[in-house]
């Protein structure tokens, strides 16, 4: 049985521009492993316009950042995950979390849902502040 991910947006605040939480199974990954203060990654960053964004997996293993807990990664540590695809699984695994914390387990996503999910939200760039 594969994982489910819903990737959702939070919106601009006073302090960060829009930033997204990777919910797999029902679960906010990134609160689970960072706390309710912490922070995901910036949207435009991991879904970018035109390129291919860091959470796209490929046959080449790559980490990448998800969060931060509230008092910055340059403190506690970042919330990372090393992406790759296996035939038809995306595979998450090899979590480095922030100091004291519990390490999600390891992901496998059917990859056409998978794929399907950050084309998704990046296809509606609501979130997205010109210039």
């Amino acid at each position: 049985m594969f994982d489910r991910l819903e990737i959702k947006v939070l919106p601009p605040g006073p302090r960060y521009v829009a930033q997204l939480r990777f919910w797999v199974n029902g679960e906010d990954v990134v609160a689970g492993a960072v706390g309710e203060g912490g922070r995901g990654p910036y949207a435009d960053v991991v879904l970018p316009v035109g390129e291919r964004g860091p959470l796209e997996g490929s046959g080449e293993p790559r980490r990448v950042d998800m969060g931060e807990p509230d008092c910055t990664g340059g403190c506690c540590g970042y919330l990372s995950v090393v992406v790759q695809r296996f035939g038809d699984v995306v595979q998450w695994s090899h979590w480095q979390v922030p100091k004291g914390e519990g390490a999600p387990p390891e992901f496998h996503f059917e990859a056409g849902a998978y794929d399907a999910e950050p084309a998704r939200v990046g296809a509606d760039r609501w979130w997205s502040v010109p210039g």
